[in-house]
């Protein structure tokens, strides 16, 4: 059964994480400014809901993936930032690397007759 083109794809399962991770590798973001990063560059293809969004960093703070410190947004409003640790860039690289493997290999079945 085809979806409809005007309700976004679910992200596959553990996806979610490497995208947060990857946001973080350019800068330090925000929560809401993670969700907006991953909704542009995907030419608004993913959508990220807060109720994933924010236990997903959580989780990943807990990991020791990323640090957080609270400061003032260019709103004007508190909120926390999220950065990448050492430990989060090296998951991001082999995260990256098997979800490449994943998606050659999906991509070789698709191509069959």
């Amino acid at each position: 059964m085809p979806k409809p083109k005007d309700r976004p794809p679910e992200l596959v399962q553990g996806t979610l994480d490497m995208l947060v991770l990857k946001a973080l590798a350019r800068s330090t973001l925000h929560g809401y400014a993670v969700a907006d990063w991953i909704r542009a560059t995907s030419h608004d293809v993913l959508r990220v809901q807060e109720g994933a969004l924010y236990p997903a960093l959580h989780r990943l703070e807990l990991q020791g993936m990323l640090t957080a410190e609270w400061a003032v947004s260019d709103k004007g409003r508190r909120a926390k930032f999220y950065s990448l640790t050492p430990a989060g860039r090296t998951h991001l690289a082999a995260e990256a690397e098997s979800w490449h493997h994943l998606a050659g290999a999906i991509a070789l079945v698709m191509r069959t007759a």
